[in-house]
């Protein structure tokens, strides 16, 4: 079976260093073993997706030298590729859901949520864990609420443990219910992250998924709605984030790390590439190179293990303050 990979950027800010590293991973991932890679567009969100980082942040992963062999700007045989031109998909898969009574609406608020002291602490990604209130709620409770408030659905996590084993991070194992019962789609009517990436993966016959270290929580919820959709789930490797020398994430603190502030700049996309090579084990030292200099030298068991704490010394040769 063909790999086939995936950049899958949301346009909600511009391209920043981090992105462009795991982009490269997923990129050097997919292209070493002869594979397929597809750029999506994680546009579901409306309200915080920009038109502007739509169309620059295919420019800025072209600029690096990343290719991809189908996206929104190329088409290919399971368009469309973004997100928002997607949304009927969403839907039938949620009526599924329903019909298979693993959704229940939800008609608390977050002021409620956030109120309840007793709540456990579960996924850093995703907030805290819900404690299941409409979960077992009457017809009757469930019309009287439905008068006041628009709902939620949200997906019962199986009483199973979920186990997978990630190629970059080794054995990974979850207990049953790890997280909570979650949001698939919003009260405002917006699909959540979940559903809509677990739908997309799956129709686009994505087999791998290489993406940040922050995301490895997800993983648990995305692998029980592949499973309850009866749809086959991807390899996931999950890498190490970029740090500033401050122990801040990269994007959150430095906004001079976005490609763009760089490519401004001055500095070459090979010096970029370079470093971020080097920084994944491709190179003993950092020096100029394109992606595809890097492909003879990838491996995953070569990347760092922990997160990745950047020396001023790499940054000030990026431009990054």
């Amino acid at each position: 079976m063909k790999i086939r990979g995936r950049f899958a950027p949301t346009p909600s800010g511009p391209l920043h260093l981090g992105n462009a590293w795991s982009a490269l991973l997923a990129w050097l991932q997919v292209r070493q073993a002869g594979g397929e890679m597809l750029l999506r567009i994680e546009d579901i969100d409306g309200p915080r997706s920009r038109q502007a980082y739509i169309e620059s942040i295919p420019e800025d992963l072209r600029w690096l030298g990343l290719d991809w062999d189908e996206g929104p700007d190329l088409g290919g045989p399971y368009s469309p590729y973004r997100q928002s031109e997607r949304l009927a998909r969403y839907e039938e898969l949620l009526h599924v859901l329903k019909a298979k009574g693993l959704v229940y609406p939800c008609y608390c608020s977050r002021a409620e949520l956030a109120a309840i002291a007793s709540a456990p602490h579960g996924l850093a990604a995703e907030g805290p864990a819900y404690p299941g209130i409409c979960r077992t709620l009457s017809e009757p409770e469930r019309a009287t609420r439905a008068e006041r408030k628009t709902p939620s659905w949200r997906f019962v996590m199986p009483a199973e443990p979920v186990a997978f084993e990630d190629l970059a991070m080794g054995p990974q194992s979850f207990p049953a219910g790890y997280g909570g019962d979650f949001i698939v789609k919003r009260a405002d009517g917006i699909y959540a992250y979940q559903l809509a990436v677990v739908a997309d993966d799956a129709d686009m016959a994505v087999t791998h998924v290489l993406r940040g270290s922050d995301l490895l929580d997800s993983t648990p919820r995305q692998l029980a709605l592949f499973d309850a959709l009866g749809l086959p789930a991807p390899r996931y490797a999950h890498v190490p984030l970029l740090y500033g020398p401050d122990g801040q994430r990269l994007a959150k603190r430095h906004g001079s790390a976005s490609i763009g502030a760089m490519r401004q700049s001055g500095i070459s996309p090979e010096t970029i590439v370079g470093w971020l090579g080097y920084l994944a084990g491709c190179l003993p030292k950092p020096e100029p190179a394109k992606p595809r200099d890097l492909l003879p030298y990838f491996r995953l068991d070569a990347v760092p293990p922990g997160p990745i704490r950047l020396e001023p010394a790499m940054l000030d040769r990026l431009g990054i303050r």
